[in-house]
C-alpha cells in the first residue's frame, strides 16, 4: 500500500498553521491589552487565513515593554535644559493646571518652560516662509525631523536651503521617517549628504515584506534653529500642504516658538538622533540660556509606542475631564480609544460645550468611513460635530476653557495615540488659547453642523460599511 504523500504533506501544513495561529492567539491574550484590541486581532486571525497572520506580524506586535534609549542616556542629554526647570513650574500658572503640569513631568519628564512667544500659522505658505527665514538666519545649527520630506518643489526648496547653510559651516542634522518617505528617491537624500547635511531615516525598513517596523512610525514634525527658535505642528514638507488638494485647500495648524520651550523640542530631536545614530549630543551650545520672549508657559510632550504610558493621550484625557466650559477639537481622523470616547461623552453629558471638527472628505476613504462610525456615539451624548467643506482639514488642535491649548502632530486616532512617535506643545496662557478658539470659530463658516436626525437618514449600506470597518479601528 503506497502512502499518499500529498495528503500527508497537506495535513502537516494545516496542523502547523493551526499551531501557529493558536500560538499567536495565546501571545495576544498574554499581552494583557485592551480587550477590544485583543478580540479584534483574534477575529482577524480567525477569518483572514494567512493574511491575518501577516497583518499581525506587520502591525500587531506589542513593543511597549521595550526601551529605545536608556535612562542614563536620557539624563545625559536632558540635564542641561532641565536643570533650571525641574524644581518648580512657572509661577503664573493657575493652581488647577498644576496637576496637568505635574502629570507630564512625572510621566514624560516634560518640563514647563515659561517666557515663550508663540506665533500660530493656519496655512502652509506663511509657515514655509518663516521656516526658510529661520533656516537662513541660523548661526550654529539646524535640526529638522519630519514624517514626510517630499521630492517636490517644497521639499527641494527646503533641501537646497539646508545645503546652503551646511556649506556655510552650519551643522545641519535631518531625520525623516522611512515609511513616510518611501516614494522619495534615494538620490534626494544623497544630494543632502553630498551637500554636507547629516541625514538619517528613522526605523529603516530594509525588507518591507519581512519587517514589522512598518507599524511604528515617527510622525513628528520638528524644526529647531540654534536652540532658540522652534516649529511644531501638523504640516509636513510637501507641496500639497501649501497648494492644497483637488477638492480644496489644505487647512492645517502649526506654531513657531521663541523662547526656552525650544529646549523641549531640542531634547525630543536629540533623543531620536541618539536612538538612530548612537551619537549623544549634550553640549551647552545646543541649549542656550534665553531671556523671556513672551508670557506663554509651554510643555513639549512626546509620545511613543514603547514604555508604560500613553503620554499625549493621557494629557488629552485630563484636559477633557477637567474642562469647565468648552472643549474644541480639530482632527483629520477620529478613531478614538475607548478612554477618549468615554471622556468626550462624559464631558458633554455634564454640560461642557464639546465640539469636534472633521474634514467632510479625507485622504483615505477607509479611515474616513471608520471615523464616521463613531459620530453617533458622541452626538447622542451632546457632542457637536462639524464637517469642514472648504478642503482637507488636517489640523490637530485642542482648545479648552480659554486657557489650555495644544498644537502638534497627534491625530485623535488609535495610530497616533498608541503606535506613532508624536510631539505636541501644551500651552497654558489665555491670549494664545483665545487666538486658537477664534481660529476654530472662523473655520465654522466653512462647516456644516451635523444633526443626529440627518445622520440617522444615511443609507443602510453606508451604515453597514461604517460598522464593518469600525471592527478594524483598533488596528488602523
Amino acid at each position: 500500500m503506497m502512502l499518499d504523500w500529498s495528503n500527508i504533506w497537506s495535513a502537516a501544513v494545516n496542523v502547523l498553521y493551526l499551531m501557529l495561529i493558536l500560538g499567536t492567539a495565546i501571545v495576544i491574550v498574554l499581552d494583557n491589552r485592551n480587550p477590544v484590541k485583543t478580540i479584534a486581532w483574534i477575529l482577524v486571525l480567525t477569518f483572514l487565513p494567512v493574511v491575518g497572520l501577516l497583518f499581525y506580524f506587520f502591525f500587531g506586535q506589542n513593543v511597549r515593554k521595550e526601551r529605545l534609549i536608556s535612562k542614563r542616556s536620557y539624563w545625559q542629554i536632558a540635564r542641561k535644559p532641565l536643570r533650571g526647570y525641574w524644581r518648580k513650574p512657572p509661577g503664573d500658572l493657575p493652581k488647577e493646571y498644576l496637576t496637568l503640569v505635574n502629570l507630564f513631568r512625572r510621566m514624560n519628564r516634560s518640563m514647563p518652560f515659561g517666557g515663550n512667544r508663540v506665533e500660530v500659522y493656519a496655512d502652509g505658505q506663511s509657515l514655509l516662509q518663516e521656516m526658510l527665514r529661520a533656516i537662513y538666519q541660523a548661526q550654529h545649527h539646524i535640526h529638522l525631523e519630519y514624517y514626510i520630506f517630499e521630492n517636490d518643489a517644497v521639499g527641494r526648496l527646503i533641501r537646497d536651503a539646508l545645503i546652503d547653510k551646511a556649506r556655510a559651516g552650519i551643522r545641519v542634522r535631518v531625520l525623516y521617517d522611512d515609511v513616510g518617505c518611501w516614494r522619495v528617491p534615494d538620490s534626494f537624500f544623497r544630494c543632502l549628504r553630498e551637500g554636507g547635511v547629516e541625514v538619517y531615516p528613522f526605523l529603516k525598513v530594509y525588507f518591507p515584506v519581512l519587517s514589522n517596523r512598518m507599524n511604528y512610525r515617527n510622525h513628528r514634525k520638528i524644526l529647531v534653529v540654534d536652540g532658540r527658535v522652534g516649529f511644531v505642528g501638523g504640516m509636513n514638507l510637501a507641496e500639497r500642504y501649501m497648494r492644497g488638494v483637488s477638492w480644496g485647500i489644505w487647512r492645517d495648524t502649526a506654531c513657531m516658538i521663541h523662547g526656552a520651550a525650544t529646549q523641549g523640542l531640542q531634547t525630543v530631536f536629540l533623543m531620536d538622533w541618539c536612538f538612530v545614530t548612537r551619537e549623544m549630543i549634550s553640549d551647552a551650545a545646543y541649549f542656550p540660556t534665553q531671556d523671556a520672549q513672551g508670557n506663554t508657559p509651554i510643555q513639549i510632550v512626546s509620545s511613543k509606542p514603547v514604555g508604560r504610558w500613553r503620554d499625549i493621550m493621557q494629557g488629552f484625557l485630563w484636559a477633557i475631564c477637567n474642562a469647565k466650559r468648552y472643549v474644541y477639537i480639530q482632527t483629520p481622523y477620529f478613531l478614538p480609544t475607548e478612554q477618549i470616547l468615554t471622556a468626550l461623552q462624559t464631558a458633554a453629558l455634564s454640560g461642557v460645550d464639546v465640539r469636534i471638527m472633521l474634514p467632510w472628505r479625507a485622504d483615505s476613504r477607509m479611515v474616513q468611513m471608520c471615523s464616521r462610525s463613531f459620530l453617533r456615539d458622541v452626538m447622542e451624548a451632546g457632542v457637536k460635530v462639524y464637517f469642514y467643506h472648504r478642503g482637507f482639514l488636517h489640523s490637530k488642535l485642542l482648545v479648552v476653557d480659554d486657557f489650555l491649548s495644544s498644537i502638534g502632530s497627534t491625530n485623535w486616532d488609535f495610530r497616533s495615540l498608541e503606535h506613532n512617535f508624536e510631539v505636541n506643545a501644551f500651552m497654558y496662557e489665555a491670549d494664545t488659547a483665545r487666538q486658537l478658539r477664534k481660529l476654530f470659530e472662523s473655520d465654522l463658516q466653512y462647516c456644516t453642523h451635523l444633526s443626529s436626525q440627518r445622520w440617522a437618514r444615511r443609507s443602510f449600506w453606508r451604515k453597514v460599511e461604517e460598522s464593518v470597518l469600525r471592527i478594524l479601528a483598533p488596528l488602523l
